[in-house]
């Protein structure tokens, strides 16, 4: 782990509405794929079942009739880009339907990168990384990351390791939040937006698919899926699915592979009780990437990466920087209804992931430092100037687990929730330094560098972190259902503990308490069947991220640490509004007017510690901000097989205050804020009669800031992405698909993001209070090159 490492909701659906997002799929892709991706009819229900004459909704899933494709279309639009939504706040949905016509190497984060408000960026056709998003100017830190009921982020960075949860495959949906993350969440970091993954269920009767990609940079892709079906008349369904994919970085020297697992099995208690228990496993390692400054960018644009050749003191050699993607989750997923309008979910969980991650270090021979206690020469060395050129290895681990439970009683006009979430988290990590030889090549079995019989490190953290919080909501539908408000409060209280135990270290140990209440208002008024305007008030923290927010980070080279702890350890605190209307018909229209104050919010500095290529961030409170702006987006059915899909944001922001730095204070207030495009836009197109099929996506997003000082930017860019496909003809109980994806079609070289902010790029400027300070250079994240994928699946039923 390095120190730059920042309930499925298809629930809150009306049935109706969720039988026409079930529908969709059978309406837009081939029958055998549609059973497979959607939950089945439970096994009580289906020995229930209507005769055939009056099929059921789930049942019509299998069917060719003329009827799902015009309940389809009501529900879905724009190629799966779009889906209907009643939710009292702004909310978008890409639906397997769309994800299956996208490379199957990207992550979670890239494929919801057209929809209003949302920045998610590829570093390459295939990474294993932590990514990085933004919507609405927050980042993946501040956006609350579901995974089927799990906060799947870091609990202390909050970087978001969506590749590492699930295949692409497996995926039932996607849905982004943009204004406002839902009450009953598992998030601990959602300023103000939420970004959930959803899961398939196993499908109702055996199936089994299979895939193969291939395409430039060596990248490949394997997956197979069963699903069981029904074990005899149990109501106990299954499916499990396995990956492998590799490849080679598209820039600079390096790979990289991932071994991935998914299962789950569901049970079916009655049609209305329900339990899934759900399974994943990753284990993925690549070489690390670098992010250059703008300097850097400019002289040596896509090459600037790791060294492929070792030179004695080169830390950037490529093989010294590796990552590992780790993890281990699990959750049981419980629904009961217990009768007379009372219901239950119950739902326990754990996951734990893992490193290491390696970097290069130049560690002196003798008096180096250990924390602030110096020793006099490293054990197995005579006294000599220099250093040693070493591997520093990060066997960082850390488990997150919790229970959350959300009691419900619907009587007549009126829903209470109840819900309760506990969460407990630990965190560890520390250095081991193994010394490489003249050719750059190094072996643990020769131990790691000791002084006086001490490890050599930089930091030997642990910490934990308890969560309490307790939810309240009534929801209450007046006018024939047509008006419906909503209102609740949760109060959250954290604990959070660190140790450095290196030698002289202040503070040696941090206890932080947090008490964060969080209410929000949701109003609704359906016009008629097909429009529907909102209004919502609400609110939205994340509590100070990384251990350095806590304790110090030291180096070799001096008993002065390189980070400090915050001065004021206090959470972002969002209040946000938003106003809305939705239209649904040949045309999907929707439209919304947002705005949000934040504050006390924190960005990091990112610099590379001396003597190493081991990032680390300075936690800064840069105050107060507000944003204000608008969101649309727009779909059509098929017309001639084509759908279209549009999206786009305008949002002005401004810091609020002026910022303390370096003793004075910059003149930052009225600023816009970092990492805040001014304009973003998508277009979509989708063909799909059946047999033939393809996408088109056309992305935009203005330039952006990089320092709190407006002193430094990234250039506006387009991208562009394309697939074409085609269902092959049937042989037996099996149908083939091939497809070949595209992306970045013009190999556009462009920097995609900021993965580092800082206060000012200047190299000298002077504070409100006459000081020279001394700014430092912001880092940036490569948007990927051009690749070309080409994919060969079957189904087999």
């Amino acid at each position: 782990m390095s120190f730059s490492r920042s309930a499925r909701k298809r629930a809150l659906l009306p049935l109706g509405t969720f039988g026409f997002v079930a529908l969709a799929a059978a309406g837009t892709c081939h029958p055998a794929v549609a059973k497979a991706h959607h939950k089945p009819v439970p096994v009580a229900a289906r020995r229930k079942a209507a005769p055939k004459t009056q099929a059921k909704p789930h049942d019509l899933m299998a069917t060719h009739d003329e009827n799902v494709s015009v309940s389809a279309h009501r529900a879905v639009q724009g190629g799966g880009l779009m889906t209907r939504q009643t939710e009292a706040k702004s909310v978008s949905m890409v639906t397997q339907d769309y994800i299956a016509k996208q490379s199957p190497l990207v992550n979670p984060g890239v494929l919801v990168s057209s929809l209003p408000g949302v920045q998610g960026t590829n570093e390459g056709p295939l990474s294993t990384t932590s990514e990085t998003v933004h919507i609405r100017g927050l980042d993946q830190t501040q956006i609350g990351m579901v995974y089927e009921g799990m906060p799947l982020a870091d609990p202390f960075t909050y970087s978001a390791y969506t590749s590492a949860m699930v295949d692409n495959e497996d995926l039932a949906n996607v849905a982004v939040s943009q204004g406002s993350s839902d009450l009953t969440a598992p998030t601990y970091n959602a300023d103000g937006a939420q970004m959930t993954m959803s899961l398939r269920h196993p499908g109702a009767h055996f199936a089994a698919y299979a895939e193969g990609s291939g395409g430039t940079h060596s990248s490949n892709k394997e997956f197979v899926r069963i699903d069981t079906g029904e074990f005899g008349h149990s109501g106990v369904t299954s499916f499990v699915s396995g990956s492998y994919s590799s490849g080679n970085l598209w820039r600079g020297p390096g790979s990289l592979y991932r071994w991935h697992l998914d299962a789950a099995v569901e049970k079916h208690w009655t049609p209305k009780s329900s339990s899934e228990l759900i399974f994943g496993y990753n284990y993925a390692n690549q070489t690390e990437w670098l992010y250059p400054n703008l300097a850097q960018w400019r002289q040596y644009g896509t090459s600037y990466n790791t060294h492929g050749q070792y030179t004695p003191g080169d830390t950037l050699y490529y093989k010294l920087n590796t990552k590992a993607t780790n993890a281990v989750v699990g959750t049981l997923k419980n629904h009961f209804d217990l009768g007379d309008g009372f219901a239950l979910d119950a739902q326990p969980y754990a996951v734990e992931t893992y490193g290491p991650n390696n970097y290069g270090a130049n560690i002196p021979i003798t008096n180096g430092y250990r924390g602030t206690e110096q020793y006099a020469v490293l054990d197995g060395y005579t006294p000599a100037k220099g250093s040693v050129t070493a591997i520093s290895i990060h066997p960082w681990v850390q488990t997150s687990s919790g229970l959350n439970l959300i009691g419900s009683w619907h009587r007549g006009i009126n829903t209470l929730k109840f819900s309760y979430w506990y969460s407990y988290a630990v965190h560890t990590e520390f250095q081991n330094h193994y010394a490489v030889s003249a050719q750059g090549q190094y072996t643990q079995n020769n131990g790691y560098l000791t002084a006086g019989g001490k490890a050599i490190t930089q930091y030997d953290i642990n910490g934990f972190q308890q969560l309490n919080a307790l939810g309240f909501e009534d929801q209450i539908k007046l006018f024939h259902d047509r008006l419906t408000i909503d209102a609740g409060l949760r109060a959250n209280m954290i604990s959070r503990s660190f140790t450095e135990d290196l030698p002289g270290a202040q503070p040696y140990k941090s206890v932080k308490n947090m008490f964060i209440p969080a209410p929000q208002v949701l109003i609704s008024y359906q016009l008629t069947s097909d429009n529907q305007i909102y209004i919502n008030g609400t609110t939205g923290y994340r509590a100070p991220s990384s251990f350095q927010a806590q304790v110090p980070v030291y180096t070799f080279t001096t008993p002065v640490p390189v980070t400090q702890p915050l001065a004021n350890f206090t959470p972002e605190y969002m209040i946000g509004e938003e106003i809305g209307f939705r239209h649904y018909g040949p045309v999907m229209a929707t439209i919304s007017g947002f705005n949000y104050n934040l504050t006390h919010h924190q960005i990091s500095s990112v610099s590379y510690i001396p003597g190493t290529s081991i990032l680390t961030s300075q936690p800064i409170d840069a105050g107060g901000e507000s944003a204000m702006g608008i969101q649309a987006e727009l779909s059509t059915r098929p017309w001639h097989h084509l759908s279209a899909y549009a999206s786009g944001q305008y949002m002005h922001t401004k810091i609020g205050n002026n910022i303390a730095y370096m003793g004075d204070v910059l003149p930052t207030k009225g600023k816009q804020e970092v990492a805040s495009p001014k304009f973003l836009g998508a277009l979509g197109l989708t063909y799909d009669d059946g047999t033939t099929f393809g996408n088109f996506n056309l992305r935009y997003s203005d330039s952006q800031y990089s320092t709190l000082m407006n002193d430094q930017s990234i250039p506006a860019y387009f991208t562009a992405d394309a697939s074409i496909g085609r269902w092959l003809p049937r042989f037996g109980r099996v149908r083939p698909k091939a497809m070949v994806s595209l992306m970045n079609i013009g190999d556009v070289h462009y920097l995609s993001s900021i993965t580092g902010f800082t206060p000012t790029a200047a190299a000298s400027i002077k504070g409100m209070g006459g000081k020279t300070l001394v700014g430092s250079q912001p880092a940036y994240a490569v948007g990927t090159g051009f690749a070309a994928i080409a994919t060969v699946s079957a189904s087999f039923e």
